[in-house]
This record gives C-alpha cells, structure tokens and sequence, in this order.
C-alpha cells in the first residue's frame, strides 16, 4: 500500500474544511483552528484514522469480502469510478438510488434487465426489430448502465462501504446502518460521524482530496487480494472453505467417478483417440489371460509327475497276469500239436499196408 504522509494530504488541499458558520459541533475534536472563517482540519487525526481505515479494508479483502464505492459527486465520481475498476470493486458514481441496499432485490431485477437487454444486442436481436424498438431499448439500457452498471458483478450485499462525503450520501449511509454494514466515510467540518464506523476527518469536495482517499482504500482492497491464501490444485473442482474463508483439507478419495475436467477431456477427444483407447481396453483382458496361462502351466505339472510316479508300481504288478496268460497259450497249443501229428501218422500207416498187400 501506498504510505499517505502528510505532506501529501497538505498537496492535496486535505486540511481544508468548511465555513466556520456551517460547521457541526461533533466535529471539534478534529478541528485545529479556524483561518479566514474557515475551518482547518487537524492533520495529526486524520493521518492514523486513515490508516485505520486502510487496514481494515486490507483485513476485509484478505477474508474475501467486498466493499462498495460511494462517490455520486461531481468532484468524487470519476477518481470513485477509476479507483473501484482499478481493484475490481463494486461502485455507485451516478446516484444513489433509494433501497439499493435495503431493497437489494428489486436492484437484482433491473440488473438481469439490463443484462437481458445487453444479449439481445449481442446475439443480434436488434436487428429483427424495428428502429423505434430499437431506439428505446438503448435508452433504457444507457439509464440502466448509468445508475447500475458499476454494481452489476454484485451479487449479494458488500461487507463494507467507503463514503466520499457522508453528507452528500446520507441515505446510502443510513441503508447501510440499518442493515449492520460497516461504513469507511469522509467526514468534512459540516457532517456528524455518529453512524461511521471508520471516521476519516478531511476535506470530501477537492477532487484531488477525492482521488488521494480513493487511490489508498484501492490499494488497500489488492494488498487484501494478494494475501488471499491459494486454493490447492486437486482431483476436485470445487474447495470446500471454512467460515473464515479458508481451504479446508480433504481426504483423498479411493476412485470412482470421473470429475468434471476428465469427463470435458474425454468428450473433446477425437474419434480416432476413443477408438485407440477401446482398443487398448479390449486388449487388456487378453494380456491379463496370457500373463495367466504360464502361471497355471507351472501349477499343472504336479499331478502328472504324481501319475507317472504310480505308474512304475502298475507295470510291476501287472507282469504276473500276462504270465498266466503266455503259460495258458501254451497248453493250448501242445494239444494242438499233437492232433496235427495223428493225421500224418495214420497216412503213412495206411501207406505201408497198401504196399504189403500188393
């Protein structure tokens, strides 16, 4: 953050206040004198007030909060305007319109009008239409971009709201104590800080009074945002915080369904990429049975060395019955034998007695 010195709020013409006719008494204890009927604010105050506010600010950012700028002055909406797109904060520079806090709903209608209106002029609506329809839906966008457009990233209430004269912004100041959002306002001489949390006495008309507060509080809200600790990159899309804004540490998840990112990787892959992975997941049943086979090849084994151990056993038993049977053949064929011999041995008898006879 910028360090403001005071010499540099004397620069900016800080320490002038009021006409000493138009002064509020609640403001005394910031007052240093008076020169030329004109109230001198007391620098000394102001300086470690305004830091005050700056690191509430920071402390605000830093635990993800938002503040809204309010500058609807002439002399305070440009540096509000400037400052608040500068850090990324919401802003109200225009007019402040009643029950903008209070009423935050009803604000919400008109903002999703003027982002229907802003659509329809992108996605080239306007040009099925008539000019006379044409011309009244930008006149009514440019009045809702003047009173909203610095709010339209708003989405809730903001935890806090810095005030360029709480006078001038008496009813944005009245809203916000009425909801409980704390205030960080320029107080001048002619204003009571009764309803400020962050009381910054000085001058709320020099533009250059404007543009030193306005430069401060946004480099306080981007000191803020650099502390904010870092989300950790996991499996998750989403990280759960704790009530004070802060990552919470989750336990690992075992697997199971894909998340978001892998599933949009997925469906942006390319045909020959699915096809080249249903490969792969087809092959893999296949590699997972080959790798199986050897393994039940070794178990197999074992039974058949079992079997031809039992084998030995059988062959000596069975040399026994095939002895019976070569003894039984053989009786059968000595019989045989002898009937074949008989024949031949009457024939040559028969012979003999023939040659005798004759």
């Amino acid at each position: 953050m910028t360090e403001v010195s005071m010499r540099k709020m004397l620069e900016a013409g800080v320490h002038f206040g009021h006409q000493t006719r138009y002064w509020n008494p609640k403001m005394a204890p910031f007052i240093f004198g008076a020169r030329n009927n004109i109230h001198i604010i007391n620098l000394e105050h102001t300086v470690p007030l305004y830091r005050d506010a700056c690191n509430f600010v920071q402390s605000l950012v830093a635990n993800r909060g938002k503040i809204l700028f309010v500058g609807t002055k002439r002399s305070a909406g440009v540096a509000v305007r400037e400052q608040a797109g500068r850090c990324g904060m919401p802003f109200v520079s225009h007019r402040w319109l009643g029950g903008m806090l209070t009423n935050f709903k009803t604000i919400k209608q008109s903002i999703k009008r003027l982002e229907e209106i802003e659509e329809m002029d992108s996605d080239g609506t306007f040009e099925r239409l008539t000019k006379k329809e044409v011309l009244g839906l930008n006149r009514e966008r440019e009045k809702l971009e003047r009173t909203l457009g610095g709010i339209k990233e708003m989405t809730s209430l903001p935890d806090a709201i810095f005030v360029i004269d709480v006078g001038y912004e008496k009813i944005a100041v009245h809203e916000a104590k009425i909801l409980g959002i704390p205030v960080v306002g320029i107080v001048d001489t002619n204003c009571a800080p009764d309803d400020i949390d962050y009381v910054i006495p000085g001058n709320d008309d020099a533009m250059r009074a404007a543009q030193l507060y306005a430069s401060g509080i946004a480099d306080a809200v981007l000191l803020g945002k650099e502390s904010l600790p870092m989300l950790p990159v996991g499996e998750d899309d989403f990280v759960e915080l704790d009530e004070e804004g802060r990552p919470t540490q989750q336990k690992p998840k075992r697997g199971g369904r894909k998340t978001r990112a892998a599933a949009s990787a997925d469906a942006k892959a390319d045909p020959s990429e699915k096809r080249a992975a249903a490969a792969e997941e087809a092959a893999a049943p296949k590699a997972a049975e080959a790798e199986a086979a050897p393994k039940a090849a070794e178990a197999a084994p074992a039974p058949k060395v079992e079997g031809a151990a039992a084998a030995p056993k059988a062959e000596e038993a069975a040399p026994a019955p095939k002895a019976e049977e070569a003894a039984a053949e053989a009786e059968a064929e000595a019989p045989a034998d002898a009937t074949d011999e008989a024949p031949a041995t009457d024939a040559a008898d028969s012979a003999d007695a023939a040659k005798e006879k004759s």
